[in-house]
């Protein structure tokens, strides 16, 4: 009965979207998704399809091309790339209430990271993700739940998301930190995903399970845009491997830096993507396909963070350099 009048607004109804959309739909919650084009088409006259461990799930939502139409939610979940955010966030504004809760399911760095709980306030906006200010105005920070979106999708067509691998969901709040606990309204809303049937589990440390992941998406996804292959063909040539050794060794040099500390190692990070075997990185999948590629949110904001505070990170800035020019050059960066 409670999801019955929890207004929730999707906004971008990729492969991601569809995802927590129709999870949240099919457990009766009131969804509504923002789409344009074919796929608000696809959405408004066939429904919102969900391919996941063998069904096929189809619900109907209140799709429509504009925020204007919706008013107020009581919760409202990003699922556009990263570069999409500072187009979309003067649209998700009328969305936000005083006590809407917004969750960002962005890949990389996202804006919030070195919000106003930041342990080094020093670190200022990052301009990589966020670079006229316009994320950090329209959204505020008390509103934010960051999460950390690990299974694997695609959008085969519009309207549909295939979910292909992997469950696991970490939520928390930026604005704590790890003796606080976990609050009140982090629990309702991981109950609330519970009950919907999605894997999530709550943090307190939110920001070092981001760069847990970035450990990964920073190495992997770049370097697989640099040579146009994928995870298992890179991690089994020797110097490629030496090559994320060295990524990832400045990437937990500079975590530490910043107060994170994933628990895992190096060798152990690489051969968890090793046992998922013949993988294209989202990065390889959008270049191949000509849509802008999320560099700056997967490492050029890993490598403005070092700059910041002065960590060397030389191995991410060449490879950073590299396949920020390759993108320009292509016409996949889409970013001021």
């Amino acid at each position: 009965k409670l999801l019955q009048h929890l207004r929730v607004c999707v906004v971008g109804a990729g492969a991601v979207g569809g995802y927590f959309g129709v999870k949240l739909a099919r457990a009766r919650a009131n969804v509504a998704v923002i789409a344009r084009g074919q796929t608000l088409q696809v959405l408004q006259n066939e429904g919102w399809t969900l391919n996941s461990g063998g069904e096929s799930s189809l619900v109907q939502v209140k799709a429509v091309d504009h925020s204007d139409q919706l008013g107020e939610q009581d919760l409202v979940i990003l699922a556009v790339k990263a570069h999409d955010l500072h187009n979309v966030v003067q649209m998700v504004e009328p969305l936000i209430g005083k006590d809407t809760i917004v969750i960002p399911t962005i890949n990389g760095v996202p804006w919030w990271f070195v919000g106003p709980s930041s342990q080094t306030p020093s670190l200022g906006r990052l301009q990589s993700v966020d670079p006229k200010g316009l994320i950090d105005s329209k959204i505020p920070y008390a509103n934010v739940i960051g999460a950390v979106v690990y299974p694997s999708f695609s959008c085969p067509k519009p309207g549909v998301t295939q979910h292909h691998s992997g469950s696991k969901i970490v939520l928390g709040e930026p604005i704590t930190s790890p003796d606080s606990g976990i609050s009140p309204k982090l629990q309702s809303i991981v109950d609330l995903f519970k009950f919907s049937g999605l894997d999530v589990e709550a943090s307190t440390d939110i920001r070092t399970e981001v760069w847990k992941k970035l450990l990964g998406n920073a190495c992997f996804n770049p370097v697989s845009l640099l040579t146009s292959s994928p995870t298992d063909l890179m991690i089994d040539d020797p110097m490629i491997y030496r090559l994320f050794t060295s990524m990832m060794n400045e990437l937990l040099l500079l975590g530490e830096a910043l107060g994170l500390k994933p628990n895992i190692s190096v060798p152990d990070r690489i051969a968890l993507t090793r046992k998922l075997g013949h993988i294209k990185t989202s990065m390889l999948q959008d270049a191949q396909r000509g849509r802008a590629v999320e560099i700056e949110a997967i490492l050029g904001a890993a490598c403005e963070l070092a700059q910041n505070i002065n960590i060397s990170t030389p191995t991410l800035n060449t490879v950073y350099a590299l396949a920020r020019f390759k993108s320009k050059t292509e016409g996949l960066l889409n970013i001021d």
